[in-house]
């Protein structure tokens, strides 16, 4: 696994060229787009407010974290990491011949996280965890609701909801990952145990600046803004409830 790992990273360089908020903001063009873009970052800001009280996001902000407790959040993050190549491809197949261009779209996010899952487990590895342990967990309580309704969302026809999803997933690569990389690695004194979330930190603004093309692109109507405030409100729940549940389950 170390080498297959070594060759995913060599492809990954880092970039700092992620345009600023209200750059990105310039982007939105049409009014209904302008809407949706307003919607999402109340539901954004909603979901970093309820982010902060997380426990484990509480030991991590606040450098309370112990190494035990970041072995436990990225075996907890993997399962939502493997998964999400799953969900975007699935978002993509399910796009028909008017939503040609956003497939492309889709398929490329795809494409540049695919293998992301095994910096996460070397992470894991550097931080002192054992490979079968982080290879061979379950999905917990939030992980598999997350899943689930992303995996159902990702299977209707046309799913632009998901520009919802993807609004919370990537922007708390684009928002959060660099400040958490920050802590991990004043906790261990090394680079080689936070670079699943310093890439994220560095790489998701680009992620970012698709999603506010696409808002445009398919945010066309009062229903489409509806369903993709929807479906970022839903995945902002269960992401929490998926970290939520470090701490509940660990307790069992």
């Amino acid at each position: 696994m170390d080498t297959v790992t070594g060759s995913a990273e060599q492809e990954k360089v880092p970039v700092n060229n992620a345009k600023s908020d209200a750059e990105l903001s310039d982007m939105v063009l049409t009014s209904e787009g302008q809407a949706c873009l307003r919607s999402l970052i109340r539901v954004w800001f909603e979901f970093e407010r309820d982010l902060s009280n997380v426990p484990i996001v509480q030991r991590l902000e606040s450098g309370r974290l112990s190494k035990s407790d970041y072995l436990l959040l990225l075996l907890n993050m993997r399962q939502q990491v493997i998964e999400g190549s799953r969900w975007i491809t699935r978002s993509a197949s399910s796009f028909e011949r008017d939503y040609a261009d956003v497939r492309s779209e889709v398929i490329g996010h795809a494409y540049d996280e695919h293998r992301d899952y095994e910096i996460l487990e070397q992470d894991f590895i550097n931080a002192g965890g054992k490979a079968e342990a982080i290879t061979s967990a379950r999905r917990n309580t939030g992980s598999e609701a997350l899943h689930g309704f992303m995996m159902y969302r990702a299977s209707q026809p046309n799913p632009v909801d998901m520009i919802g999803a993807m609004w919370i997933i990537e922007g708390i690569g684009n928002k959060m990952a660099n400040q958490w990389a920050e802590h991990v690695r004043q906790l261990f004194a090394t680079d080689n145990t936070a670079k699943f979330m310093s890439y994220h930190g560095e790489h998701d603004g680009e992620h970012m600046e698709e999603l506010y093309r696409l808002i445009d692109r398919v945010c066309h109507s009062e229903d489409h803004l509806y369903s993709i405030t929807r479906t970022a409100k839903v995945v902002a729940r269960l992401y929490l409830l998926q970290l939520e549940e470090i701490d509940n389950e660990n307790r069992k």
